[in-house]
């Protein structure tokens, strides 16, 4: 991809819902409920009307019937009016960044001054689908004309039909290789060494972090969320104070039961929750006086071998790097999206691996090596949660907020794509 260009494009605020555990459908909000209660206060505090946004732009991969272009449905139950377009965009995993790059090239190109951008997901309702022998029953059910043309029909009826299929398990696995993502993450732990040991050692770093995050008020940009029922959601549900490489040991692999080592422990966390960023041109800033959290550098797309889907961000990041003449020493702060704590260790080895990168990345010797105390300084998805449309925007804006709490400049954003491919994003704070 070419470089972004053209107009400055500058982040001015963001929020975030708590990223929440999965639970029944009967209790859990929606994917546009946890968007509009995480944007109703960023809105709020703004020295402009929502109906002076130029677009609402917002990620998701498993919007429910009710929720059609959830990003419209959004941006009206917001306030922002009918006259502010409204659309939604799908990468999987990269949604959220999806919908930054685009409000960001629309700013850049000069089309855009506003746009409210993010990714929400609720993977609670996730959708239970009849298996294609029931749709038949059903449909040669209404067919039928005749009383006994129905009765025939009801007589033909066999249990095995009603065996439902889970939404979220196939949406998971890449169709293409048949292989669930936790099953590419396998791959990865063999093909570089990683032991269930490391694994576990990295999933409690993950909880650690974010406890540690969360006591000393470094994530500010969680707002406050209430349900129908009156609960109230102040933090990430995810986090496990108990959380020891012991315990860990004791979980059982779930994708490769006999020689696996990938479990639930070591693996990011099924969970809803919802994140926004407001974006702005320079003459927005100046016009209403916005203050000025980082702006948006570049940002690049790549793909890469789907049974090692986790490896994106390094084929995706590389070239975003280079071509803005930096490198993994020259970056403050990285955050890269934990989908298992084997695909983020297999990324770094990757980097530092002269084989990897000559045979894949036409390098001549090894990028890099990541170092462990800039890389996700207050957890990540293994402990945060990964609702899939929404981890784009998180990392992204808790980047951000990390370089202001830091005092540091040059951050990157990076997270791996089901289906083999990989996302990177530059923000830098001046």
């Amino acid at each position: 991809m070419k470089k972004m260009s053209g107009h400055s494009v500058f982040v001015v605020d963001g929020s975030r819902s708590p990223y929440l555990k999965s639970t029944s459908p009967k209790h859990a909000m929606l994917a546009s409920e946890l968007a509009i209660k995480s944007a109703y206060p960023l809105l709020a505090r703004q020295p402009f009307s929502p109906e002076e946004l130029d677009e609402v732009i917002l990620g998701c991969t498993m919007a429910g019937p009710d929720e059609a272009n959830i990003a419209r449905v959004v941006s009206l139950r917001l306030g922002c009016g009918k006259n502010v377009p409204a659309w939604t965009v799908q990468r999987n995993c990269g949604s959220g960044m999806q919908a930054l790059d685009s409000a960001a090239r629309n700013i850049a190109s000069g089309r855009a001054d506003l746009i409210m951008a993010g990714g929400a997901e609720s993977m609670s309702h996730g959708p239970l689908l009849f298996p294609p022998n029931m749709t038949d029953w059903l449909g040669n059910l209404a067919k039928a004309k005749t009383p006994q043309a129905k009765a025939k029909i009801l007589a033909s009826f066999k249990p095995a039909n009603l065996k439902p299929i889970i939404g979220l398990l196939r949406g998971l696995t890449d169709p293409t290789v048949g292989l669930n993502m936790g099953h590419t993450a396998e791959i990865l732990a063999d093909k570089f060494t990683i032991s269930r040991q490391e694994m576990d050692e990295f999933a409690v770093a993950s909880h650690q972090k974010l406890l540690a995050a969360h006591e000393a008020g470094r994530l500010s940009e969680i707002e406050t969320i209430y349900d129908w029922e009156g609960h109230v959601y102040h933090h990430d549900e995810g986090a496990r104070a108990d959380s020891s490489v012991g315990r860990l040991a004791k979980l059982k692999p779930v994708f490769d039961k006999k020689f696996g080592m990938v479990t639930p422990g070591n693996s990011s966390q099924i969970t809803d929750g919802a994140a926004w960023l407001m974006l702005a041109s320079e003459s927005a800033v100046k016009k209403h006086q916005l203050n000025v959290m980082g702006r948006i550098t570049d940002c690049e797309w790549a793909g890469n071998e789907p049974r090692e889907m986790g490896l994106g961000p390094v084929h995706a990041s590389t070239p975003l790097l280079q071509r803005n003449k930096l490198n993994l020493d020259s970056i403050d702060f990285i955050e890269l999206n934990e989908a298992f704590a084997a695909q983020v260790i297999g990324c770094c080895r990757a980097w530092a691996s002269d084989d990897y990168c000559k045979t894949e990345l036409g390098l001549k010797s090894a990028f890099g090596e990541v170092d462990p105390s800039k890389l996700n300084v207050d957890g990540g998805a293994i402990s945060v949660g990964h609702p899939v449309g929404s981890s784009g925007a998180r990392i992204v804006l808790h980047l951000l907020h990390t370089l202001e709490q830091r005092n540091a400049t040059s951050g990157l954003a990076t997270l791996c794509i089901g289906g083999g491919q990989g996302g990177a994003m530059l923000v830098e704070r001046s």
